[in-house]
């Protein structure tokens, strides 16, 4: 009988991104690209293109007028923009069959772009350049989850109660029951699609950021947006209990409380906006 490791990492292999997705990858990762690839990159696959135009046209990005192509989008967005809204896309529409039951596909969403948002506002006030990326980086840091929902979902449902029951870390928690945890699920996945260092090592590390090395600032960062995420979405108070970051997060991303209190506010006046444009991702076909 497999073990549930041995389950859950049988389903991530099960999981792939499209090939239009690998192709828009490829030309991204190149110096020397030109706009018209990725457009290209992205037209190849009809239901892309369909939802990454429904992402660009939608409130949170406020253009003006419609955008009807992929090589307006991304003329007016930029390259790297339009690869991340295709990634996110991507993601969402992979797991778009898991049962309602189990888990509140809106009620995910939610949290993870507040996550987004909180670590985007979070790699601003550090000065981080692009610091789209940390927008994704957060929006994706619980996808492990996704994948737990999909392939154990008992065994996670079980785990989730205990640890808001107990009050203890997620991780903790799935540790012990289920010898496994969602951040290092979610980076077998993201290796699998040969995502970035960077995610890989901020999906696996963000809730013990002292195990990151090579992206230490960009762990902080999530670990704070994840746990400004959670104080939002469980109405608990930031900085308690379970919800208190590292010191050396707090440190590393150059915050403090009180900051991360007024992102808190910020990011909430905004995230109502962003699930308009994500919830129905998980629905796309």
């Amino acid at each position: 009988m497999p073990t549930l490791w041995e389950k859950v990492t049988r389903e991530a292999k099960l999981i792939s991104l499209p090939e239009a997705y690998l192709r828009l990858k490829s030309v991204v990762e190149r110096p020397d690209y030109e706009i018209t690839e990725i457009a290209d990159a992205v037209s190849t696959d009809p239901a892309l293109t369909t939802r990454v135009l429904k992402l660009v046209n939608s409130p949170y990005f406020g253009l003006a007028g419609r955008i009807e192509t992929v090589i307006r989008a991304v003329s007016m967005l930029g390259a790297q923009q339009i690869h991340d809204l295709a990634l996110t896309t991507c993601v969402a529409h992979a797991f778009s069959g898991i049962d309602p039951a189990h888990l509140d596909m809106r009620s995910f969403w939610r949290s993870s772009a507040f996550s987004g948002l909180a670590a985007q506002q979070l790699a601003k006030r550090r000065g981080v350049l692009d610091s789209e990326r940390l927008f994704v980086a957060g929006l994706l840091s619980d996808i492990g989850h996704l994948i737990l929902y999909q392939s154990v979902p008992q065994e996670i449902i079980r785990a989730d109660s205990l640890a808001r029951e107990q009050q203890l870390p997620p991780v903790e928690v799935e540790r012990e029951l289920l010898g496994l945890d969602y951040a290092r699920v979610g980076a077998v996945l993201m290796r699998q699609w040969q995502l970035p260092d960077s995610l890989i090592e901020t999906t696996e590390f963000h809730p013990e950021p002292l195990r990151s090395r090579k992206f230490s600032l960009e762990t902080s960062i999530v670990h704070i947006a994840v746990l400004l995420s959670r104080s939002w979405n469980e109405n608990q108070p930031f900085g308690q209990g379970t919800l208190q970051p590292h010191p050396s997060a707090l440190d590393s991303a150059n915050v403090s409380s009180e900051i991360c209190l007024e992102i808190l506010e910020t990011v909430e006046s905004e995230v109502d906006k962003l699930l308009e444009t994500l919830a129905p991702l998980s629905k796309a076909s």
